[in-house]
């Protein structure tokens, strides 16, 4: 008997014992067959989330931001303990002592899906699992993926402690309002840094994680708060907060950025404008795109915020004057439906929704309003933050054309400001959005950093970055370059070149080239040429030259890329077409002596660890160590840039070029008070108009005009339209940068000229007609020859004599009087060059 139950009893042991060997075969080899192609966790410790690149200010200041999805990466020492614990307690109670998988946690779910027949199904991930889910498997919810989650959950918590895969969840984690991670959800929330959350504050997060597309503070409050009080419930049952703060948590209301309690991060940014997208542009073609905006990119900027909004109302001023003056109503273009007019709510919500530009603030921010009622003496509107009704007077719209009736309807969405005398409000005004474009920048002749650029009107209406992106004709604000070639050629500031008419054949027929005063001014030095901007001695002085030469010069300062300019005659006066970015970069290398120096609208750019992986001025400081430097005496720098042209004749074409502000096209509009350089341009029919210039220290340039090219009409020019964007500018760049008189190379002799007929004159002599030239040492200038570029002439041209007087006066260095000859005449004509 006894050996008839050892026998029954050993017989089960060992069909237990076979069948538990077999379940553990089996459930080994289940995980031996899914733990085979199984991502490596060595990607875990490789682990470079996609983050938000930023763009600091000078100051350090946050001014614009990019990412694919906002995440900020926090390491764990950073992390608050209270967040921390906030999401275990909602999420694994027990993971700091589980091996990766939490067995309770799985039978609990097993169980509450059979007794409910798989209609209460809920995970039972640990947070190592959702780990695991969220870098390397996918959400598929099968028994495949959740076996091969755990074979990597048990291989990852062998290789990484319980704090790194903690970081890994709370930077990773999706919390809703595009963002994944605490650090960016605490912002997107509650605009708060990670240290400055209350438990309750960190519990919402927390409970964020299983369900954040239904827990929206606003719209779902009752259950978000209610989820928020069972995390705080969590956390004092665990030990990790005590009952008391518990229930003085869940006594709070839920306040958050989405209800209004709050300033939105993004709030306290300025807009985005053309400066910061154009450095997205940039660096996206230098880093990648995938970089940049995943990256985690810290970009320090150049951009000089304060003269940043200078150079805006310059050119926004300068748009609007020229679109008043047509006299032509076009609005926004919106308008809103009158059923959407019946209430203050209704067309308010509906106004709201409008797309409109909303980052013109010159004069005074620009707010968008709903037209209510047109009236025979003024405007009813509804304006955008601005309680109750208001009016606009008809006399505000005097300057429109047409009837005041058809102008107008109701519902139209249009721009108004405040109009005020002082700190009185007079009135509101109405605005729109001119048709007419432009662009302006300016930058640091020395150091390539540009500390403004305005791309348009405003960034909202379009995105079109018109100093980077619109290439146009630069007209005679080209001519500095077919002059800079002739002076490296050997000609001077005193040489003369024949104005007058000229015939050429061409494919599309015979051209005949003007001044634009439609005059000929017979024989003219260089200096007077491109002070007055003589198309015809342009066009001579570049046969002269050579058109390859030119073109050669033109590309090596940048003006185009290699090959791109052709060789042309009309290329001279500026119908190669060209971008502002990279004319007022060439006149930078003017300014600075004839180096080469690259635009940039970055600074320095480092990477996610802090690592400089892009800076700009690579110039070396010498004595920048030193602790004190003696009164007066700046930092030493060693430049290491390449000279691209000699620094005589870049003094002669800056001097030549003081003569166009002193004397010459822009005379009337620029009045600084530090020497400027410059050159207007106006293309033909006024398509585009230009005016480019430089202090000392700053290049500064701008361009108007229509987007599809038309002419801007009569009496518009570079110098009275673009001129006094550039003086608006200056004016301030100058009290914040300073400037002085232009450097003097060791290698010029100054010897005095006749502007006006280039002849030698008294050395010490004065007078409004004497100009002291450089001339290169050890050159003994020629004087009496002329150039007409081959071009045949007629020798009774019906010449305009500019100085209106057979004879001009000169005060001489003994101080005496003496007299000087009228304008040059025709005498020793060459159609050869000096090089």
């Amino acid at each position: 008997m006894l050996r008839f139950i050892m026998s029954f009893f050993g017989a089960i042991f060992t069909m237990v014992t076979l069948g538990l060997v077999m379940v553990a075969l089996g459930i080994g080899g289940i995980f031996s067959f899914y733990g085979k192609d199984l991502p490596s966790t060595e990607t875990l410790s490789r682990y470079q989330p996609a983050t938000i690149s930023r763009v600091y200010s000078g100051e350090g200041a946050i001014i614009d931001e990019f990412a694919r999805e906002r995440r900020l990466f926090t390491p764990i020492e950073e992390i608050p303990e209270i967040v921390q614990y906030a999401f275990v307690s909602a999420e694994d109670q027990n993971f700091f002592t589980h091996p990766g998988y939490d067995i309770r946690g799985i039978a609990a779910a097993a169980l509450e899906a059979i007794m409910s027949r798989g209609e209460d199904v809920r995970g039972a991930s640990t947070i190592t699992q959702q780990v695991m889910k969220n870098f390397l498997l996918s959400s598929e919810r099968t028994a495949e993926r959740k076996i091969r989650e755990l074979i990597l959950a048990v291989r990852i918590e062998r290789v990484m402690d319980k704090s790194q895969i903690l970081e890994l969840y709370l930077n990773e984690i999706f919390l809703g309002q595009n963002s994944s991670g605490v650090t960016a959800a605490a912002q997107s929330y509650f605009n708060k840094p990670l240290s400055r959350l209350t438990p309750g504050e960190a519990a919402y997060l927390a409970a964020l994680a299983q369900r954040p597309g239904n827990l929206h503070p606003v719209r779902q409050y009752e259950d978000s708060v209610a989820r928020r009080n069972y995390v705080l419930g969590r956390l004092a049952d665990d030990g990790y907060i005590t009952e008391e703060v518990a229930e003085a948590e869940k006594a709070m209301p839920l306040r958050t950025v989405q209800s209004g309690d709050y300033d939105s991060f993004r709030s306290q940014l300025p807009p985005r404008n053309y400066f910061t997208d154009e450095i997205r542009r940039q660096l996206s073609r230098n880093f990648g795109e995938e970089e940049f905006f995943t990256g985690g990119l810290s970009i320090r900027a150049t951009i000089d915020a304060d003269m940043q909004i200078v150079a805006e109302h310059a050119l926004q001023q300068a748009l609007e004057e020229y679109d008043r003056n047509l006299g032509q109503w076009r609005g926004t273009g919106k308008t809103i439906e009158t059923d959407q007019l019946e209430t203050e709510e209704l067309w308010r919500a509906a106004l709201s929704s409008t797309s409109v530009p909303r980052d013109v603030t010159l004069d005074g921010d620009w707010l968008p309003a709903v037209v209510l009622n047109v009236e025979d003496q003024q405007l009813t509107v509804g304006i955008e933050g601005v309680d109750g009704t208001q009016t606009v007077p008809r006399e505000d719209i005097r300057w429109l054309v047409g009837d005041f009736f058809d102008n107008f309807k109701i519902g139209d969405v249009v721009h108004v400001r405040r109009l005020t005398e002082g700190d009185a409000f007079v009135r509101w005004s109405l605005r729109q959005v001119p048709a007419v474009q432009g662009a302006f920048m300016a930058m640091d002749v020395n150091t390539g950093r540009v500390i403004a650029m305005q791309g348009g009107f405003s960034y909202q209406a379009t995105e079109l970055n018109r100093a980077t992106q619109a290439f146009r004709q630069p007209g005679s604000s080209f001519k500095p370059f077919v002059y800079a070639a002739a002076l490296d050629s050997g000609y001077s500031p005193a040489t003369i070149v024949v104005d007058a008419p000229i015939e050429i054949n061409t494919p599309q027929g015979l051209w005949r080239p003007q001044n634009s005063s439609n005059q000929f001014y017979g024989p003219t030095p260089l200096r007077t040429g491109i002070e007055q901007s003589r198309n015809l001695m342009t066009i001579r002085l570049a046969q002269e030259v050579g058109m390859d030469v030119i073109a050669d010069y033109a590309e090596r300062f940048g003006v185009y890329g290699d090959g791109e300019m052709g060789e042309f005659l009309s290329n001279s006066l500026g119908s190669e077409e060209t971008t502002l970015f990279r004319l007022v970069a060439a006149y930078s290398m003017f300014a600075n002596g004839g180096e080469v120096v690259e635009p940039t609208l970055v600074d320095r750019v480092q990477n996610r660890f802090g690592e400089t992986v892009y800076q700009h001025d690579t110039r070396t400081c010498v004595d920048c160590s030193i602790p004190s430097l003696p009164a007066g005496d700046a930092p030493t720098i060693q430049s290491n840039r390449e000279r691209i042209m000699n620094a005589v004749t870049a003094y002669q074409l800056t001097s030549m070029m003081e003569g166009v502000v002193q004397r010459g096209t822009a005379s009337s509009v620029i009045n600084l008070p530090v020497p400027i350089a410059g050159k207007t341009g106006t293309t033909n029919d006024a398509k585009d108009v230009w005016f480019v210039g430089f202090s000392s220290n700053i290049a500064a340039g701008c361009y108007i005009g229509y987007d599809t090219p038309n002419p801007l009409g009569r009496g518009i020019y570079g110098g009275t339209t673009c001129g006094p964007v550039f003086q608006r500018f200056m004016a301030e760049a100058i009290n914040e940068y300073g400037g002085g008189p232009f450097n003097v190379p060791d290698d010029c002799q100054f010897i005095n000229i006749d502007r006006f007929t280039g002849a030698r004159m008294p050395d010490g002599s004065t007078g409004p007609n004497v100009i002291s030239e450089c001339f290169r040492v050890g050159e003994e200038p020629i004087f009496g020859i002329m150039f007409d570029g081959g071009f045949a002439m007629s020798a009774d041209l019906p010449l305009f004599d500019e100085v209106q007087q057979e004879t001009r006066s000169v005060t001489t260095s003994d101080g005496n009087t003496a007299t000087v000859g009228p304008n040059a005449s025709f005498g020793t004509l060459s159609s050869g060059g000096l090089y």
